[in-house]
């Protein structure tokens, strides 16, 4: 079982540093050598039967993941679980969806033209999380969804793929705080998420998170070929429960700006 969950989250970072040339120059900055260990990954969907978050969810439930947490975003109209593994050395898995019947008439018809395109058989497919864009899009559709909503913009831009991965600080090999984390980074010309502060939480909701604003890459469109953010890399503190087990769930307050790491900058 850890194999197949090894080889999933492999072919994840794989596609994900391919999405985010960064993400490769983070993890060395950082690791000085070590092993990074990743805290969690994120993915993102559409609420349509076809490829709603329990379709993507199936992947990791198939390994032994279950349903850990919901979360709501009423201004970004998204739903969202978290997943975890029995075993607590594996990632967590936080999945999110727009509801898509909360958008004009128009987002709702572009959407559901993209998703149309999807063979069903492909979301059932081993490689299905880390598949990309199954649709053709132009440069003008990919606008029209930006103004309404840059997660969908973004969905329909890259498809099915991590969103993001995540250093877990607390096995990170010299660094105590985020804070150090930050700086380091900075350092090193990277570009953090400000919305909402460099850091989101604190140690009274028991999770500290900041991340890198998202890398820039050429995206080829039907008609054109344009730079346009990618996926970001995020930084995360977990502090402990009264019981002295980590926390593991997510704060939606603080997911809420991560979100938008993805946001043009």
């Amino acid at each position: 079982m850890h194999t197949d969950i090894n080889r999933l989250f492999g072919c994840l970072w794989d596609d994900y540093v391919e999405m985010t040339p960064s993400a490769g120059k983070v993890h060395q900055l950082l690791s000085k050598g070590e092993v990074i260990i990743n805290d969690h990954i994120a993915l993102r969907t559409f609420n349509l039967e076809k490829v709603n978050l329990s379709v993507l969810a199936a992947h990791f439930e198939r390994l032994g993941y279950v349903d850990s947490g919901d979360y709501y975003f009423e201004a970004k109209k998204l739903q969202a679980k978290h997943f975890e593994h029995p075993d607590p050395t594996q990632p967590k898995v936080f999945i999110s969806e727009l509801m898509v019947e909360e958008f004009s008439p128009q987002l709702q018809g572009i959407i559901k033209g993209l998703i149309n395109q999807i063979d069903i058989d492909a979301t059932q497919a081993d490689n299905f999380l880390y598949s990309g864009r199954h649709w053709d899009l132009d440069f003008t559709t990919y606008e029209a969804l930006l103004a309404e909503s840059e997660y969908a913009a973004w969905v329909a831009a890259f498809g099915y793929r991590a969103n993001h991965f995540t250093v877990s600080i607390n096995h990170l090999p010299g660094y105590s705080t985020i804070l150090d984390v930050n700086e380091t980074l900075k350092q090193g010309d990277f570009i953090l998420n400000s919305a909402g502060g460099e850091v989101k939480g604190s140690a009274e909701v028991l999770l500290e998170q900041s991340a890198t604003m998202a890398d820039r890459i050429e995206v080829n469109f039907k008609d054109v070929q344009k730079s346009i953010p990618s996926c970001f890399y995020e930084f995360a503190l977990r502090y402990p429960k009264a019981d002295g087990e980590l926390y593991s769930g997510f704060v939606a307050a603080s997911a809420d700006k991560i979100f938008e790491s993805t946001n043009a900058s």
